[in-house]
């Protein structure tokens, strides 16, 4: 995998502590993580601690794909920091920093070999952007 990491941030209107429950909780989580209106994620399953491990469906709606991501927690700082390796062994680190009434998600990445690295940061950003709506609509401010 190359050294190169990729980065794909928002910044929502709450604090840090509610998007950390909507970053993290399952029951959240089906509700944003995925990259276009044409895809949902019809599962998810977190056990957010060191060592605990998750799984997330991710399926176009019209039932011609899915895929699931699965991973190992490496580190959980609640509500300030995540980082996990992907069955793939791509790491990821995902930072939350608050600023005011609004809190900043970063997530930063290894690329996975195969896709090229501005179409996954494309992805990750698109599901970045979709968690930053489905917050905005959960918390009733307008975008």
């Amino acid at each position: 995998m190359s050294n190169k990491k990729l980065t794909a941030t928002t910044t929502v209107p709450t604090t840090q502590s509610e998007t950390w429950h909507y970053y993290t909780e399952a029951e959240h989580v089906i509700n944003w993580n995925f990259a276009s209106e044409d895809w949902h994620c019809p599962r998810a399953v977190n056990d957010l601690r060191e060592g605990g491990e998750f799984e997330i469906t991710m399926a176009a709606k019209d039932g011609n794909m899915s895929f699931e991501l699965e991973g190992t927690y490496d580190e959980v700082q609640p509500e300030n920091h995540i980082a996990y390796t992907l069955s793939n062994g791509q790491q990821v680190q995902v930072d939350f920093s608050e600023e005011g009434e609004e809190t900043t998600v970063t997530v930063t990445f290894d690329p996975a070999e195969g896709n090229g690295p501005h179409h996954q940061a494309d992805g990750w950003q698109a599901i970045l952007d979709n968690f930053k709506k489905y917050v905005t609509q959960m918390e009733g401010t307008a975008a």
